[in-house]
């Protein structure tokens, strides 16, 4: 993988000479690198043709693009954070932006006119996926909320009522009994941070983090919510999840149609309704609890560099402008990658669904991203989420407890 490669302020490298069609030598070219991640051959396609779509747009700016695997890019990018070695457009994802928001270059409006940026253009609570501490580090390309999935053939075979939009707590229990049978559960606990704590967030409408960007896994309503989730193993609606290292575990089982339901993103519809294993598929928003349901807006998208300065900031702001320009946009909505965060631009996500999943997944995604709130987030983050994988699995085997795991977190955790 190519290594992460700063922006080059004030000096000749940041040039370079281009020939022009008139067989002389065109103005000197800006460069700018875009650091993003990309795990296969479909992300690197979508990589180099919006490079393409930024190099159009901007005939002055010569853009390099650099890519790493989704692992790799983040481990990348800690090292050039600590040396202020960043590419001055650095693609960030929201959960992570706690972890690297300092060595990324807070937006001004005077920066979003340079970009030409229209805040009005992005879906409800996009920008809050980028700001941290009420500034603004970055735009998101895509946005992404959490959803029940279902195995539509399952509740068919149980004669169990398929989820509503406006189902509740109780809801989703009767329907994990009514799917479970001697050969399957009705649900699948997951692993990762939001396929398991999106349960716990929408029942208790607390957030695991305060307003105050403070840990607060202890919050009473937080506690017994997710007592309530790992509850779901003891009374036999899920089963343990076997070893740390099945970090997909609940993801993994609904898509193999092991489970009839799981917890898992927007980002996943596409696959889950077009999957291998044949079943019908279904999905619908979190459930209600008894403040409503509680859910968070998610996703990822581009900064600029703090070490970015000069001339070469203002050609990676226009470079950020077109990243999340309407082209740019349309062409991700119309590959089908994820679902983009321009409002223009959602509908042509839909369109390049096959037309006989095309209808449920948009129900399901209107449903999914109404009353979305940002995240709120941590410094510790992902330590947080590191400490919990293996204990988690400690929870659902019973070995511990859900309370002690959140308290033990909290005590070492936080302040």
């Amino acid at each position: 993988m190519m290594s992460l490669a700063a922006c080059a302020s004030g000096t000749d490298s940041s040039t370079s000479g281009a020939a022009s069609t008139d067989g002389g030598t065109s103005s000197e070219k800006i460069a700018v690198t875009w650091d993003m991640w990309a795990g296969g051959e479909e992300s690197q396609k979508w990589v180099e043709e919006t490079a393409e779509i930024v190099r159009a747009q901007n005939p002055d700016i010569e853009l390099t693009t650099q890519t790493a695997s989704w692992g790799d890019y983040f481990t990348k990018l800690t090292a050039n954070a600590s040396s202020g070695n960043l590419a001055c457009v650095t693609s960030m994802n929201g959960q992570r932006l706690n972890t690297f928001y300092q060595a990324l270059s807070p937006l001004s409006d005077e920066d979003l006119a340079i970009a030409g940026i229209d805040k009005a253009a992005f879906t409800e609570g996009a920008l809050d996926i980028l700001s941290y501490d009420g500034k603004l580090y970055g735009l998101p390309f895509d946005v992404a909320a959490m959803m029940v999935y279902y195995n539509k053939d399952h509740l068919a075979e149980t004669n169990t009522p398929e989820p509503s939009k406006d189902w509740t707590f109780d809801d989703f229990v009767a329907t994990a009994k009514g799917a479970t049978t001697d050969a399957r559960k009705g649900f699948a606990v997951g692993m990762g941070e939001f396929q398991w704590m999106a349960l716990p967030i929408a029942k208790s409408g607390v957030q695991p983090v305060n307003d105050k960007n403070e840990l607060d896994l202890t919050n009473p309503a937080f506690v017994e919510a997710a007592e309530w989730y790992a509850k779901l193993v003891k009374d036999g609606l899920a089963d343990p999840v076997p070893s740390a290292s099945e970090a997909g575990w609940g993801e993994d089982q609904y898509n193999a149609g092991n489970v009839s339901m799981a917890v898992d993103g927007t980002w996943n519809a596409k696959s889950y309704f077009t999957n291998e294993a044949g079943f019908k598929a279904g999905a619908t928003r979190l459930p209600k609890g008894d403040k409503g349901s509680l859910g968070l807006i998610l996703g990822s998208g581009f900064g600029i560099a703090a070490n970015c300065e000069g001339a070469e900031r203002e050609a990676a702001l226009k470079v950020l402008g077109s990243l999340v320009s309407k082209d740019a946009q349309d062409y991700l909505a119309s590959s089908g990658r994820s679902y983009p965060a321009l409002k223009e631009s959602q509908p042509l996500y839909f369109e390049s669904l096959d037309e006989g999943i095309r209808n449920d997944v948009k129900d399901a995604f209107d449903a999914a991203f109404s009353d979305v709130v940002g995240q709120h987030s941590t410094g510790v983050w992902t330590q947080v989420n590191e400490y919990f994988t293996p204990n988690l699995v400690s929870v659902y085997t019973g070995q511990m407890t859900m309370t002690q795991m959140l308290e033990q977190a909290q005590s070492q955790f936080g302040k």
